[in-house]
């Protein structure tokens, strides 16, 4: 007698094949897709003519990622965007595009590669399968670099009114937002605090880019723009330093480097206010976990539990506060000099 196989096969087996429907989505991102449907839907052949792709393997694609919600296929292989598929034009606020091509880069893939290579060694693959950390990879790639920056600024527009519900900024004359980026964070947080003022801190190539971003959101005469190197210097006596998805990329030695910098810098009573993930326990928390997987495989760092947090700012001379929940996959967690 034949058996149905339980639930369980099934949705194991729908994991194991994950990567397929990732691989996907990154493809119809590099092809610009969703770009070309903005007006409304097109044939397929109109989509491959423009694209420079073949028609019949460009259906294929997109029938499948119609099928998972991506895209909306109509009759005569018309295809058009869903409300999700909005997300992967690369004009939308919230556009998930360059967060497909990110993840889906070469380099990344060659680091996923050798995830084995890190569980039996503890190393980060990355280096192991590039020769050079991702930091210094981008660096010399600069078109990747790119996009991992505007990855940044999406997922910083996406945290920002969690933030915002998380913690009262408003309680602090200047913020430093260590490691900032191109400034979306420290953006938002000005835009609803008019009375507080911004230094943006991070290397010299990063806040080149942060004028635009800084202007839109109308912060731009209050807020500095300073570049520089946060495991040497950050800027003195502010009220408080930020550091948005900055400790999680290192190790608890650098990480302790950082905060001894910021550390150093504060005044008796700056905050340092750290977003990060805080692992749960046993059995739960697949976003945090995965994220931690991803830290050891790309850019060898780690996400921590609460009691690692503690042990983390206690050894900067860091007084642990509190944290609070500001998005699935975010903590606000606070420390002040002891």
């Amino acid at each position: 007698m034949a058996h149905t196989p339980p639930p369980e096969f099934a949705e194991l087996l729908g994991i194991v094949r994950g990567y397929q429907r990732s691989r996907a989505v990154t493809v119809a991102a590099e092809l610009g897709i969703a770009d070309l449907l903005r007006d409304g839907p097109r044939p397929v052949d109109e989509l491959a003519a423009t694209t420079g792709t073949n028609s019949p393997a460009l259906y294929r694609l997109l029938r499948a990622l119609a099928a998972i919600g991506v895209f909306t296929e109509g009759p005569g292989r018309r295809f058009g965007l869903t409300a999700m598929g909005e997300h992967l034009r690369r004009d939308h606020p919230l556009s998930v595009d360059p967060a497909a091509r990110m993840f889906g880069a070469d380099y990344e893939w060659r680091a996923w590669a050798e995830l084995a290579h890190s569980v039996r060694t503890g190393e980060n693959a990355a280096v192991w399968a590039l020769g050079e950390d991702v930091w210094e990879y981008r660096r010399r790639h600069p078109d990747d670099g790119d996009v991992f920056d505007a990855t940044m600024a999406v997922f910083s527009r996406a945290d920002t009114g969690g933030l915002l519900a998380a913690h009262d900024f408003g309680r602090y004359p200047v913020i430093v937002d260590v490691g900032g980026g191109t400034g979306a964070v420290l953006a938002g947080l000005l835009a609803a605090h008019p009375c507080a003022r911004g230094v943006l801190y991070d290397q010299e190539q990063v806040v080149a880019n942060a004028a635009p971003v800084l202007r839109e959101a109308g912060v731009l005469d209050r807020t500095s723009v300073v570049a520089g190197d946060f495991f040497e210097t950050v800027p003195h006596d502010a009220d408080a330093y930020l550091l948005v998805r900055i400790l999680h990329d290192w190790d608890d030695r650098d990480a302790l480097r950082i905060l001894r910098t910021v550390r150093a810098a504060m005044s008796p009573v700056s905050r340092v206010i750290v977003v990060d993930a805080v692992v749960g326990p046993p059995d739960e928390d697949p976003l945090a976990k995965f994220l931690d997987l991803m830290m050891l495989v790309s850019a060898g760092g780690r996400e921590r539990t609460e009691e690692e947090w503690r042990a983390l700012l206690d050894a900067a001379d860091l007084a642990f506060l509190g944290t609070t929940w500001a998005t699935p996959t975010k903590y606000v967690i606070e420390a002040a000099p002891r």
